[in-house]
């Protein structure tokens, strides 16, 4: 399947999720404390992200002193984005993926993924493989005379 087919399911599926879950929980615990634990999962995960973010932008910054591309903290900081957006979006599902884009070790293994399946393949085909237009190329010289 091709990344927007799967984001377009992604974004049918994922509120009927959200809302059965949501359902489940508030009819075993009530519907104030639903809500209660919804904005705590928001908070600590907006306090999550912000120190993971600051982690990152100084290995970051780190990495660039010492002369070096950082490449996964490149990598690791949209996925930090992804992970807080889905954060603040209400609900336990995406609670649950946002948290596991906040946890270090698994981030760096998405973005190991991302570098080595994504980046460096399509590097290779395009630094390797020249091709030529179509188009006929004359060669000459130029002069110009005032």
């Amino acid at each position: 399947m091709k990344t927007m087919q799967i984001l377009f399911i992604a974004f049918l599926i994922v509120p009927f999720v959200e809302i059965y879950v949501l359902l489940q929980v508030g009819g075993l615990i009530g519907a104030f404390p639903t809500i209660l634990l919804v904005v705590f999962t928001a908070v600590l995960g907006a306090w999550l992200l912000r120190r993971q973010g600051f982690a990152t932008w100084q290995r970051f910054q780190s990495g660039l002193a010492q002369g070096e591309i950082p490449a996964y903290e490149m990598i690791e900081g949209p996925i930090l984005l992804v992970g807080g957006a889905l954060l603040l979006t209400p609900g336990f599902f995406t609670d649950m993926l946002g948290f596991a884009c906040l946890i270090p070790t698994l981030r760096r293994k998405i973005a190991q993924y991302i570098i080595e399946h994504h980046l460096l393949q399509s590097q290779v085909g395009s630094v390797f493989q020249q091709t030529r237009n179509s188009q006929t190329i004359i060669e000459g010289e130029y002069n110009k005379q005032d």
